[in-house]
């Protein structure tokens, strides 16, 4: 038989336990993308974990909208570009304001073409060397700076896009 208070306490507890782990994944706050999915991604790296939150583009939509317009984004923020199914994929930083790395992911998860520092407002297109599962948009210098290279392992806290 429990002691009086005790479910009280293990309450308490486990809501305390709750809201810090909430505290450790704060929300990723762009202006304008109220709302768009968010998860959080790890790269295994030669450096260690590399840990970022990200905004899904979860339709066509948004895809194509993507990071268009932002000015500034945060070192532990970016944006994912599911693809289903895997197919050779092109992009393009129209209307996109800051140099991103796009991080081109296979469907084993491993990362496998790097665009680094993709020039900003180009309509040039910008194509995978094969079939690629997802899209991750960085901050432009952000691979380099954190030794993001062609065959590291994604990791996700939630299966968004990468199965």
């Amino acid at each position: 038989m429990a002691r009086p208070g005790f479910e009280l306490s293990l309450a308490l507890l486990a809501a305390l336990l709750l809201q810090s782990c909430q505290a450790a994944a704060p929300k990723v706050a762009l202006p304008g993308f109220d709302g768009w999915p968010e998860t959080r991604l790890a790269i295994r790296t030669s450096r260690g974990r590399q840990t970022f939150r990200v905004l899904v583009a979860d339709t066509p939509d948004r895809q194509e909208r993507g990071l268009m317009f932002v000015t500034h984004l945060p070192p532990d923020v970016g944006m994912l570009f599911p693809q289903d199914p895997p197919q050779v994929v092109h992009m393009w930083m129209k209307n996109t304001l800051i140099p991103l790395d796009m991080l081109f992911i296979d469907a084993d998860r491993h990362v496998v073409y790097i665009r680094a520092n993709a020039a900003v407002q180009s309509l040039e297109l910008i194509s995978t060397p094969r079939l690629t599962q997802s899209v991750l948009e960085i901050g432009g210098g952000e691979a380099a700076r954190r030794g993001i290279r062609v065959g590291d392992e994604i990791a996700m806290s939630e299966p968004v896009g990468l199965k």
